[in-house]
């Protein structure tokens, strides 16, 4: 005697409309990643650990070759500490991001802190996440 089942599960799974939220979300994701854009001059910088939420408000880059940039613009070492000086003429605590190529070497780092140090600058580094 076969018993037969009246009704039967359906087990089978449109995923359509799961293909097209998966591809809304890749362009979405595109663009989002074509407008993030930190710094126009690329770098190789250094793995950090820590974390500063603090808004830079001038951005102080350094190639590989020694080459130095306020906020994109080329200057050089020496004019370096009077542009600054200027740009935060009553500024309270100002603050500059470094940007830096991994491959200089520290003394480089080093005399742009000395710099900060003589004119009252909070120095950061940016690092790689």
């Amino acid at each position: 005697m076969a018993i037969k089942r009246g009704s039967k599960v359906e087990t089978s799974f449109g995923s359509a409309s799961m293909t097209d939220l998966m591809f809304l979300l890749i362009i979405f994701f595109m663009v989002a990643m074509t407008m993030v854009n930190t710094n126009a001059l690329q770098v190789l910088l250094p793995k950090g650990t820590t974390r500063v939420d603090e808004k830079p408000t001038t951005t102080v880059t350094v190639t590989e070759n020694l080459e130095y940039f306020i906020d994109g613009n080329p200057t050089t070492f020496d004019a370096l500490e009077p542009l600054l000086v200027k740009r935060f003429e009553g500024v309270e605590k100002p603050v500059v991001m470094v940007s830096m190529d991994k491959n200089v070497r520290v003394d480089e780092f080093a005399k742009l802190m000395n710099m900060a140090k003589r004119c009252g600058f909070s120095l950061f580094m940016m690092t790689a996440p």
